[in-house]
């Protein structure tokens, strides 16, 4: 197994449509000052552009943020000095889905292996 698949990571897929921009804009602007402090780094963001396949309904944008572990993410979630900070993102936006996954790190996307591609698949 490569040395990549040692590198666990946690991530958490943010998809969503915005309802009221000067809310989650509120939201937003608080982000890269707080997730950092609890281990958060946004790793990719985007805007809808086609339903390719699936049978999800499409949300206009997308966000993914890269976390330490889960315990950080949790931390970041349930912080009660981050009371105020989390209604704004939930006034602001409507069909949120929130989503958490287990990964590995792909700084060198050409250090996966089939074996850990193989430990994803597997249950």
């Amino acid at each position: 197994m490569s040395a990549n698949s040692q590198k666990k990571k946690f991530y958490a897929l943010n998809m969503f449509d915005v309802v009221d921009l000067e809310k989650y804009l509120a939201y937003f602007s608080r982000l890269p000052e707080a997730a950092p402090q609890y281990g958060g780094r946004m790793v990719a963001f985007g805007r809808f552009r086609d339903n390719v396949a699936g049978d999800l309904a499409p949300r206009q944008v997308l966000f993914l943020v890269e976390w330490e572990s889960e315990e950080a993410f949790n931390r970041f979630r349930d912080d009660p000095e981050l009371a105020d900070l989390h209604p704004l993102r939930e006034s602001g936006t409507a069909s949120y889905v929130w989503q958490t996954f287990d990964g590995s790190d792909m700084s060198d996307p050409t250090d996966v292996s089939l074996d850990d591609v193989l430990a994803v698949l597997k249950p």
